[in-house]
């Protein structure tokens, strides 16, 4: 199934910049936008003519009404939704055609029915009559550069560069990706599509979902692949509870609670100071829906009343045992919790800076599921501050898993969000007696202290707190702690050094915004991300699907696995996973495309979240013109 969005969008654009895009291709078919210059519009129709059929042509929120027999020509009108449009805005809208895409050229015609007034010369006295006047606009689409000329004394026709250029989102102004990737903002200039890293990301934790109900992956972006199918039935842990409806981990089929709440809270935190890169790249709704789907879980996973909180699903040894789809599995999937008496602060606390910065970003999307969030939220923070301890401890079969190593850094995340999101100073002292000053030794599902640090910054702007970021970073630039690879990847560990450094870059990108290390964070957190996206020794991406050279074998159940078989481990996998970030490379820079490397080649959700961060930080900077050169790879 192929999806698109058509979207109205207010552009800051000259009329030069009109015409017909593409933005993504593929073998065949291609995706796109078209932009118009209007004046009021009160009812429209799009005719768009090719030169070769095209097999379908697809959008949302509009009506195709006629298709020709030969398949060249397709006709559409507007929804009641997408009627109206005031005069000096830009009409955008996506496309998404399957067929030739090359050679594909033709025309796209506006039809326009705009609807004023006028006032008659005579009598003064007159009462304005209403005019209505139909206007039409044809582009036309060919491999030359742009021009612009009159047709029939007043239409314009443009002539655009089709299939030569690609169109990123822009509802504040006009982006263009040249085919060798680089990426033109104004005057900020990006060496890899930011934007399109972060859209596809959001297609990754799509992917990771699990619920009762048959869920369809779809693109929300314009990045269109085949969609897969991920079904998992309801789960029934003990106690009769219900806890259903998550997003998968990583490769396998549990439900970590602790890596998932320090995922949500970084997704969110990123939403909530990145906010206009989601926007400007027309997946704001997307990413609202993908982050509401880990807090739906938690607050079925919270039990106030009895002062219960689930903190895993699914049996690890018998998990690792079955290597097929989610919809497969027929062992049990026991489910375990936390407790007065078995206590948690660490998982609760990291849930509780998940549901709280959660009621943050969706204050004005939706006031009552805010509102229910920080209830869940005030309700957990003081269960986990009155039942300190670790959850690895009362949950010991996590521990070879994600066992944590402490819990002060999550409960000063929690505090601090807490009063972010409350305002009551309480939360703010407790944040303050979490606190530790020690430069930390990296930002993961266990190690939390850095996003305690530059929440408190935020949050007081003490610099005590600012120097705490500025020598973490610092320890992951060249002379500092961290080891780096010859190609300039920060390797923290061998367990994902990717998520290490994009968890470091998305500090990075947080800490600028906030005013904290200028260009110099933003340098480092380019170069991190990207190394991951093709300034390696490879020339390739280490996010599945961006770009034309990819991981093809990651280590993921549900991409290696059809209806009737799961592919060896010579073949690659039939799904592609859209966004998954693979764990990396050796020490050395060494890595290999195959599925029974793990350790290089799992994906996670806690291996996205940070990286899908920076690259909205890094979307957003270029986007308001804020984005330094790019820093050259280093092979």
């Amino acid at each position: 199934m192929y999806c698109v969005c058509l979207l109205m969008c207010l552009l800051f654009a000259s009329a030069e910049n009109q015409g017909v895009f593409i933005r993504d291709r593929w073998h065949d078919g291609f995706a796109g936008d078209i932009f118009f210059s209007t004046v009021d519009l009160h009812g429209w129709k799009i005719r768009v003519k090719f030169n070769y059929p095209i097999d379908t042509l697809q959008v949302w929120n509009a009506n195709i009404i006629q298709t020709s027999s030969d398949k060249t020509e397709y006709t559409m009108t507007n929804t009641d939704g997408t009627k109206n449009v005031d005069a000096g805005s830009n009409f955008k809208f996506a496309y998404l055609a399957r067929g030739t895409v090359d050679t594909n050229m033709g025309t796209v015609t506006l039809e326009t029915v705009n609807t004023g007034t006028m006032t008659k010369p005579t009598p003064q006295t007159s009462s304005p009559m209403p005019k209505t006047e139909q206007t039409k606009t044809t582009y036309q689409t060919t491999t030359g550069k742009y021009s612009t000329i009159k047709e029939n004394g007043g239409s314009t026709v443009t002539t655009v560069g089709f299939g030569r250029e690609r169109m990123m989102r822009s509802p504040y102004r006009i982006n263009f990706c040249t085919i060798n990737n680089i990426c033109v903002l104004d005057r900020s200039k990006m060496k890899h599509d930011y934007g399109k890293a972060m859209r596809l990301s959001i297609l990754f934790y799509d992917a990771q979902r699990s619920a009762n109900f048959l869920l369809i992956i779809q693109s929300h972006g314009g990045v269109i692949r085949p969609c897969r199918i991920m079904v998992m039935v309801m789960i029934s842990p003990e106690d009769g509870m219900m806890v259903n409806n998550f997003t998968l981990q990583a490769a396998d089929h549990v439900k970590f609670n602790l890596p998932m709440a320090e995922s949500a809270h970084v997704l969110g935190w990123g939403l909530e100071v990145f906010k206009d890169a989601y926007e400007h790249d027309g997946e704001l709704d997307h990413m609202y829906d993908c982050l509401r789907t880990p807090l739906d879980y938690f607050l079925k996973c919270w039990v106030p009343d009895q002062k219960i909180l689930w903190v895993q699903v699914g049996d690890v040894g018998a998990d690792h045992s079955f290597w097929g789809r989610a919809e497969d599995m027929q062992m049990a999937r026991p489910a375990y919790k936390i407790r007065q008496g078995a206590p948690g602060s660490d998982v609760a606390g990291n849930t509780v800076a998940a549901l709280a910065v959660g009621s943050i970003v969706f204050r004005k999307k939706d006031g009552k599921y805010s509102t229910r969030l920080l209830e869940a939220a005030k309700t957990l923070y003081d269960f986990a501050k009155a039942n300190p301890g670790l959850y690895s401890d009362s949950v010991p079969q996590v521990k070879a898993f994600y066992g944590s190593s402490g819990w002060k850094d999550e409960m000063c995340e929690a505090a601090a969000e807490m009063y972010k999101a409350t305002k009551e100073n309480k939360y703010l002292e407790d944040a303050k007696t979490y606190y530790e000053p020690a430069t930390a030794w990296g930002y993961s599902w266990n190690f939390k202290q850095p996003g305690c640090q530059l929440l408190l910054w935020e949050i007081t702007k003490d610099d005590k707190y600012k120097a705490n970021i500025e020598a973490f970073i610092d320890s992951y630039l060249p002379g500092g702690s961290v080891p780096i690879t010859p190609c300039g990847l920060t390797w923290r560990d061998q367990w994902g050094p990717n998520r290490y450094a994009a968890n470091a870059a998305f500090i990075a990108v947080i800490a600028a915004a906030d005013g904290i290390g200028g260009d110099k964070f933003k340098n480092f957190a380019m170069s991190q991300i990207n190394y991951m996206l093709g300034d390696n020794n490879y020339n390739m991406s280490y996010e599945i699907g961006f770009g034309n050279k990819y991981p093809l074998r990651p280590h993921h159940r549900g991409a290696s696995c059809q209806q009737d078989r799961c592919v060896s481990h010579s073949e690659d996998n039939p799904n592609t996973l859209d966004g998954g970030l693979v764990g990396g490379p050796g020490r050395n820079d060494d890595y290999q495309d195959r599925r029974e490397e793990f350790i290089k080649n799992e994906v996670a959700c806690d291996y996205n979240a940070g990286f899908q961060t920076a690259c909205a930080g890094l979307y957003h900077f270029a986007i308001n013109n804020q984005l330094p050169p790019s820093p050259p790879a280093k092979c």
